[in-house]
């Protein structure tokens, strides 16, 4: 199904852009501090994010899932969102900073992996058939 594709990588596109933003924003601060007043600077994106990513993640793995029966996607899926989830609400305040950004990154590379996994099984079904 062409409509599983096109979720998966549009949640692989905003895991990638998340990842990105943890990595770079602070470098970006730090060259030009005007920025930190916009509002991709604050805390809020972070859960922005989450709620363009969740939807996404559990339509499109559900989806693939029904589909290709392999529930170890969903396993990566399930602790890859769990953990941006905790980044987001607990991370900063609980963890401190660092580890917020830790957590961030690993839950999106488990997002990715999830995605990718999913897409190719998805193909790997349309191909059978």
């Amino acid at each position: 199904m062409i409509f599983t594709g096109v979720l998966d990588k549009s949640a692989i596109g905003l895991s990638m852009f998340c990842i990105l933003h943890c990595l770079a924003l602070p470098f970006v601060v730090i060259m030009v501090p005007q920025l930190t007043a916009y509002w991709f600077a604050g805390e809020d994106f972070h859960l922005t994010l989450i709620y363009l990513v969740l939807p996404t993640s559990v339509l499109a793995i559900g989806l693939g899932c029904r589909r290709h029966g392999s529930y170890q996607v969903m396993a990566w899926g399930l602790i890859g969102l769990l953990t941006l989830v905790l980044a987001a609400v607990y991370g900063h305040d609980v963890f401190g900073e660092m580890a917020e950004k830790l957590l961030t990154l690993m839950g999106g590379i488990f997002v990715m992996i999830a995605h990718f996994l999913n897409f190719r099984l998805c193909q790997s079904c349309d191909c059978e058939h």
